[in-house]
């Protein structure tokens, strides 16, 4: 009897580590490393707050930071996690580091330049991950690395955007110990095709927009077929982006989305005594998604790292699949940027103004 119930035990243990371990963890599929599911986004963090954020999220336990050379925070997320391993709190093989190779150095002769200079911002001889942040690509100032912009306010495009040579690069790049992983951000399905058929390392993960509104059923179901990790930015709807664009671009409030205070996610997260917050990211972490929340208070980011603890139910989570928008519920167009529809590598279909349309 004792026996018996010993070994209960033991497979019960089992199965709470090997559910933990599943959830909190994928596996990239041509290195085996572990990405953690649960990462900090850092877009729209300002230097002089998110050094201090980065190292208490990893006081906190969180592993996996995400970041971009576009966000203009690399060099004090380097700092934070220069700090945090001199002070003895872990290693550099405990975290997952991704960051993107920008817009403005889109293109095979800059990718080992840009590469070099963010390495040298996070203080690192290596990244997890380095994505291509964006398909298309402006010509850039060379002295402020920042895309140039014709008197009519529109943006200078490289229209020559070539990914399969820039892909290339990376590969060596990685070949040199300068990457770990290689994979796309804002990319379609044909465009991520395209690249498969000529890589040596095929891409390991896409970043896209990807929240209850907006779900995006066919790229991931393209994503799962070729063994490609999916990372969701704006898991839940960025209510951040809200106060930016408002602000910056004079949007108005109500053309923005409230997935927060949606009545089905709070009806459902009452029901589990969870936050909104909470209900949204496991939603699509039960679903091997990786989710990267951004948030620089600490009680919200512990928040978000209690998304382990609880399953939705088969009617809860048809439930939220039946939030979807489709490409109605799409925040991010990249209209922002005046005129980049126009390039050949563009990478929606009819860029219908969702949110962002007419941003200068």
């Amino acid at each position: 009897m004792n026996c018996g119930i010993r070994v209960l035990r033991l497979a019960f243990k089992f199965q709470i580590r090997y559910y933990s371990r599943k959830m909190k963890h994928v596996k990239l599929s041509q290195t085996d490393d572990l990405m953690p599911t649960l990462g900090l986004g850092t877009w729209q963090a300002p230097s002089d707050v998110i050094e201090t954020t980065v190292y208490k999220a990893l006081d906190l336990g969180y592993r996996h930071i995400d970041t971009a050379f576009n966000y203009n925070n690399e060099e004090a997320i380097g700092n934070a996690i220069k700090k945090w391993i001199e002070d003895g709190k872990g290693t550099r093989k405990d975290l997952f580091i991704t960051t993107k190779l920008p817009h403005v150095g889109n293109r095979a002769s800059d990718v080992r330049k840009f590469l070099e200079l963010q390495l040298s911002r996070l203080k690192m001889d290596y990244v997890d991950l380095y994505l291509i942040h964006v398909p298309f690509a402006f010509y850039c100032n060379p002295e402020t690395l920042t895309p140039l912009i014709q008197h009519s306010g529109e943006y200078m495009l490289d229209m020559e955007t070539n990914h399969i040579t820039t892909w290339k690069k990376m590969e060596e790049c990685r070949n040199d110990g300068l990457v770990r992983n290689l994979g796309l951000s804002n990319f379609n399905e044909a465009q991520i095709l395209k690249i498969m058929k000529a890589a040596e390392l095929k891409p390991q993960v896409l970043q896209v927009e990807l929240h209850a509104y907006f779900q995006q059923m066919e790229l991931r179901k393209f994503c799962s077929e070729n063994n490609i990790v999916v990372t969701a930015y704006a898991p839940l709807g960025s209510p951040g982006a809200k106060e930016h664009f408002v602000n910056k671009y004079d949007y108005n409030p109500d053309t923005f989305p409230d997935l927060l205070g949606h009545k089905d996610v709070k009806e459902i997260s009452e029901a589990h005594k969870k936050t909104p917050a909470q209900v949204l990211l496991n939603f699509l972490v039960a679903q091997k998604i990786v989710v990267i929340p951004k948030s620089t208070s600490e009680h919200r980011l512990q928040e978000n790292m209690d998304i382990f603890d609880f399953d939705l139910t088969p009617a809860e989570m048809n439930r939220l699949k039946k939030l979807d928008k489709g490409e109605e519920g799409r925040i991010f167009n990249f209209l922002f940027w005046k005129g980049v529809e126009s390039h050949p590598e563009y990478p929606f279909k009819n860029p219908k103004a969702v949110v962002m349309e007419g941003a200068q």
